[in-house]
């Protein structure tokens, strides 16, 4: 749907879409399944009507009520949904942020399921986005009865029955505020090469198949992470307590520890299951530090050394085999303790991170070709080659910029293309554009590999606190029959873009409530990309927005899809990816978490050729 109220039907089959207009909806609403009749055909621009509306998509919606006349009437946040809701017997409450659940379509009603509190007040824009996509925070009583009961220290006859590591130093390393402790290291040389033990807290022992716990913990599929707050897929008693591997304690862990020779290769591995007793936990920023030269970390000093060896080595072997590194920084945004917005930052990958990157891709790749060989039914990360139109759509960005990738089947193909753009004023966006060129990642019960990581198998292992694949695959190393893997695989990647989704609007939501202040200042930014209605220009902490086409003047602006670009008919003048711009804030839309530009100044790619 269009926020001007008409839409687009994009066919199961594939094809070009069809326009439908706002009188041809026929009450339907954005992604709603339909079927369509085509009621033009001209030159291949297709206009239809929509004759039956086969499943809704949702059918709860955040927003505020409205008055009209002496009816309450509901109005949802999402703008693409056009249509008032009529909320029969409703007292009208100002400035109130609720839960709608439609109670009939023919004619459009619904009632109010939840009071998420008054516009604006702390927290409730994001439980707002939360609830848009059907995820409560509360566990249910069921749920949190298991949990209440489970034990807050392994016992002593299941310490008995496993390996005992609880004499290895091992060191746990993540964010300085993270709760959720689910991987712990240790590296050592050894004759030969090295010794690395990654150890991944053992989910499974606690949450056993069918109960509420795990029942929930499917529904849920993952962690989600909005910028002030997290919704666990456990809850606390287990996230952040038996099965977080906090030092100084005992904990039931699952172990995949590796033989490695002096060249970074795995020789030998067993995986199995143990009790562990981290010796201490240390944060990225201490990690960093260590390695630039702090002496505080002595009593683990040996351990990150080794692990500092192997990384490098590994990230060696990966580099050759063609993996692609999409290093691209993302935006953080610091809030204070009312919710409000600080500051954006760029966060970029540390040596720290990068360690423990490489420690956890070495333990799925391992146990992953573990359950291939051993032929153990299991689920696996899969990244799927590029289609060939999009690599074409790619290359024609590239050609802009002498740049070309061939066929585009080898990861080592892109890896190539974004050497070569290395420190290049586009470099970000031909990061971004190669990164759109691949095909999302998914959970599959087939190892079709990973093109991404340039990887033969590649499965999750390493975060069963988070991500309910990583739980599975520990219950088929211990021998448990795994049943409905399609449907696990489907539900788990379907949980995976709803977080990802609810993320990236509630960064959204934060950035532009935080460049409010802003409104009539100048930016300088790059044009990242370019639509039929205008270019979206990226400023230098991340933000973007939305410089209209109507907004240009002096002559009219036609959008060329193959050049990236708006071309002025009269002048030449163009617009494209790429160019550098100097532009005015001149709004920070909340409701639509959108930003608008005004072009004050910018070279345009022709200008900027005439004058090389």
């Amino acid at each position: 749907m269009n926020l001007k109220g008409f839409g687009f039907f994009a066919p199961e089959k594939g094809g070009s879409d069809v326009f439908i207009a706002a009188e041809n909806l026929r009450g339907a609403i954005n992604g709603d399944k339909v079927r369509v009749k085509i009621i033009d055909d001209w030159h291949g621009r297709r206009e239809g009507q929509i004759i039956e509306i086969l499943e809704r998509a949702k059918d709860i919606f955040v927003g505020t009520l409205n008055k009209i006349g002496k009816k309450t009437v509901f109005i949802p946040d999402d703008k693409r949904i056009t249509q008032k809701i009529i909320l029969p017997n409703q007292k009208f409450l100002p400035n109130t942020k609720v839960v709608v659940k439609i109670t009939s379509w023919e004619p459009l009603r619904g009632q109010i399921t939840e009071i998420l509190g008054k516009e604006n007040a702390p927290g409730v824009e994001i439980r707002g986005i939360l609830r848009s996509h059907g995820v409560e925070e509360e566990f249910p009583p069921e749920v949190q009865a298991e949990a209440a009961k489970i034990e807050l220290s392994p016992s002593k006859i299941e310490i008995s029955c496993r390996i005992d590591r609880r004499n290895l130093k091992i060191v746990t390393i993540d964010g300085e505020d993270a709760k959720d402790l689910d991987d712990g290291v240790f590296a050592a040389e050894i004759d030969g090469g090295f010794f690395l033990g990654v150890y991944i807290a053992d989910v499974s022992h606690y949450v056993k198949r069918n109960s509420a716990l795990d029942r929930e913990a499917f529904e849920r599929g993952t962690s989600i992470y909005p910028v002030d707050r997290v919704v666990p897929m456990l809850p606390k008693e287990l996230s952040n307590g038996i099965c977080s591997l906090n030092a100084g304690v005992d904990r039931l862990a699952m172990a995949c520890e590796m033989k490695l020779d002096f060249s970074g290769e795995v020789v030998d591995y067993s995986i199995f299951p143990t009790v562990i007793h981290v010796f201490r936990r240390l944060s990225y920023k201490e990690v960093n530090k260590f390695f630039d030269g702090d002496k505080n970390l002595s009593d683990c000093a040996e351990n990150l050394r080794v692990l500092k060896k192997i990384h490098d080595l590994r990230k060696k072997i990966r580099e050759k085999r063609g993996a692609i590194d999409f290093d691209l920084p993302e935006m953080k945004i610091l809030l204070n303790s009312a919710g409000k917005p600080l500051e954006i930052t760029k966060r970029i990958q540390t040596l720290g991170e990068s360690i423990i990157e490489e420690c956890m891709l070495l333990a799925n790749e391992t146990v992953a070709e573990h359950t291939i060989k051993k032929k153990i039914a299991s689920l696996y990360r899969i990244h799927e080659l590029p289609t060939p139109e999009k690599v074409l759509t790619l290359n024609n960005l590239l050609a802009h910029f002498n740049l070309h990738i061939n066929k585009g089947k080898e990861p080592s193909e892109f890896q190539k293309i974004l050497s070569k753009a290395k420190n290049m004023p586009a470099e970000k966006i031909i990061m971004s554009y190669a990164l759109r060129t691949m095909q999302q990642a998914r959970y599959s019960p087939e190892n079709l590999g990973h093109f991404g990581l340039a990887a033969e198998f590649y499965t999750h292992f390493t975060s069963p606190i988070r991500r309910y694949p990583d739980l599975m695959v520990h219950r088929a190393l211990k021998g448990e029959i795994l049943k409905n893997l399609e449907e696990t695989a489907r539900k788990s990647s379907e949980r995976e873009r709803r977080a990802t989704e609810i993320e990236r609007e509630a960064l959204d939501l934060k950035a532009v409530e935080y460049m409010q202040r802003f409104v009539g200042q100048n930016f300088d930014g790059v044009i990242e990309s370019v639509t039929n209605f205008g270019f979206f220009v990226e400023l230098d902490n991340g933000v973007d927005g939305l410089v209209r086409i109507s907004e240009l003047g002096g002559d009219y602006y036609e959008y060329v899809e193959r050049e990236f670009a708006i071309i002025g008919q009269a002048t030449g003048k163009m617009f494209k990816i790429g160019d550098e711009v100097r532009v005015k804030l001149i709004e920070a839309n909340e409701k639509l978490r959108q930003l608008t530009f005004r072009l004050i100044s910018g070279v345009s790619s022709r200008e900027l050729i005439a004058k090389m």
